[in-house]
């Protein structure tokens, strides 16, 4: 039993994360420029800009948990984006325009996924909710 479990660590620390694989920007890109603008800077008085935002660079699971339940007229994108694709995209938008914010990763967004019950990620076309 314990060369089992031994071998499964193994295996699991061997498995890549996807989140690796994945490009915050053109997550960026194809869900949320059009709104906050490829340039970060949002549209002021409809959407808030990211560059320089305080609260993207503040602790990671605030805007992690906006992305996996929305808030005000952002919708949530847990059933339409990959926890891989939110640590991406939360990456990005993180480090870029000038903000200085860490990394996420994608065990970190499916633990937060599943400690505020955000829906999981369902792949299907009707999946995307905006």
């Amino acid at each position: 039993m314990r060369r089992l479990l031994t071998a499964l660590a193994l295996l699991a620390a061997a498995v890549p994360s996807h989140a690796a694989d994945v490009d915050g920007k053109s997550v960026f890109q194809k869900n949320c420029a059009a709104c906050h603008m490829p340039n970060g800077k949002g549209i002021p008085g409809a959407f808030p800009a990211l560059a320089g935002n305080t609260f993207v660079v503040g602790p990671a699971q605030d805007p992690a948990t906006v992305l996996l339940k929305g808030r005000g007229g952002m919708p949530d994108f847990s059933q339409s984006l990959t926890d891989a694709d939110i640590a991406a995209v939360l990456t990005y938008v993180r480090s870029s325009w000038g903000n200085k914010g860490g990394a996420l990763t994608e065990p970190q967004v499916a633990a937060l996924r599943n400690e505020v019950q955000a829906a999981h990620y369902t792949g299907g076309q009707l999946s995307n909710k905006h």
